[in-house]
């Protein structure tokens, strides 16, 4: 199926041409019929399948019949990374059309986004908690909309939105169309979903697990205090596109940043306590090839859609397996292939048996020969990286790393 196969005007298509697309992702292909319907649609995907684009398209083909000025379209985001990703989708799929959409978020002046709002806005994209706090100034008023969307629904749960979600629903009108995407589902979403959905068509692309395109693989290590010069020697004999390396905590997120802006890396960082002008400059720096390698805690592991990302790094284990599929995603993405690197603790065995099972198969173990495993190697040395791969003993893995990015899909 092409999208000109789709019942899409003639400005929707003309930007979707403008942005190099020809083909639907399968949950494009699968949601956005029932949802020109208007029918209510439960999306289950891994991250990095295009769900954006399966409730964009329809909002904005339905949003061209109608009034204007007036908000009829509600996108609810878990992250401020997330809102502003959709919201940058939808003015590039709406560059034809008279509609205007605007994020709302925390961390910033709400100033802004109250001027914007006031222009006449129709479709908010927005966090739950800065959405509840204009609604309760009264600057927002909901009982025009049309269409709801709760996008990472899952990340919203585990983020503990999941009160703030059924506050936001009691603005609504009663019999609007629901679009719920999620990639994982723990009891509170399926709860959720029963409250809310009326008679939902269920859109399921695969199973809910890491994509195929990524490989796994283990780096076992005894102790943390090797982990920071493992990595280094990782850089130093692999050569790869964008990096993300994952850590658990904000802190460790910051050491790390500091560590490998010390040995010459073109690293940055995302981590909470982080201003939102700041998390912004890293993720876009990133995306545009400013920075080879971004050092993240798992607000990174969500929706964030950045291309050609290599290798996935779990510097620290996740804590739960959802959070390992939501890591893992950051790769692989729209059929392109990547890999995923996890520095394993004997501590981390447990979890590494549940990953395992997911996945149906052991997950290698690679060692790096160079690297001496008994203590910790100090160098100032600058790692050759993003380069030809370095030569290494013969009994050391030699990894396919002709990385084939295929014309991106839509997100």
């Amino acid at each position: 199926m092409k999208f000109n196969e789709l019942t899409l005007n003639k400005k929707l298509l003309s930007a979707i041409n403008d942005m190099g697309y020809d083909n639907p992702t399968p949950i494009q292909e699968k949601a956005i019929p029932i949802a020109l319907q208007g029918e209510d649609v439960l999306g289950l995907a891994q991250t990095g399948t295009g769900k954006t684009a399966s409730f964009m398209l329809p909002i904005l083909e339905k949003l061209s019949k109608g009034p204007l000025k007036k908000i009829r379209a509600l996108v609810i985001a878990p992250t401020r990374e997330l809102a502003e990703q959709i919201h940058q989708s939808s003015i590039s799929l709406s560059k034809y059309m008279p509609i205007q959409s605007v994020s709302i978020y925390g961390g910033v002046s709400k100033y802004g986004q109250i001027k914007t709002l006031k222009k006449g806005i129709e479709i908010i994209i927005a966090c739950p908690g800065r959405l509840l706090d204009l609604i309760g100034d009264g600057v927002i008023n909901l009982s025009s909309v049309e269409v709801l969307v709760l996008d990472e629904a899952d990340t919203m749960c585990d983020m503990g939105f999941l009160p703030d979600v059924r506050r936001i629903m009691k603005y609504l009108p009663k019999d609007i169309q629901i679009l719920f995407f999620a990639a994982t589902m723990p009891d509170e979403i399926k709860e959720l979903t029963e409250d809310i959905l009326h008679n939902p068509h269920t859109v399921q692309i695969g199973k809910i697990e890491p994509a195929k395109t990524v490989a796994h693989y283990l780096y076992p290590i005894k102790s943390v205090s090797l982990k920071t010069n493992l990595l280094l020697e990782f850089f130093k004999i692999t050569a790869t596109g964008k990096v993300i390396v994952f850590t658990r905590t904000k802190h460790r997120a910051k050491r790390l940043w500091s560590d490998l802006e010390s040995a010459k890396l073109n690293v940055t960082v995302l981590q909470g306590n982080m201003s939102q002008n700041r998390r912004q400059q890293s993720i876009n720096g990133f995306q545009r090839g400013k920075y080879d390698i971004l050092v993240a805690t798992d607000m990174a592991s969500r929706g964030i859609d950045i291309s050609e990302v290599s290798h996935v790094i779990n510097f620290d284990m996740p804590s739960t397996t959802d959070d390992y599929i939501h890591r893992i995603g950051r790769t692989g993405r729209a059929e392109n292939t990547g890999e995923a690197v996890t520095f394993l603790l004997p501590q981390d065995k447990k979890l590494l048996v549940k990953i395992e099972s997911l996945l149906g198969y052991k997950i290698p173990e690679q060692y790096i020969d160079s690297f001496d495993y008994n203590q910790s190697i100090i160098t100032n040395k600058k790692p050759t990286f993003n380069k030809e791969l370095a030569k290494v003993n013969n009994n050391y893995r030699k990894p396919n790393r002709k990385f084939q990015y295929k014309k991106k899909s839509i997100s």
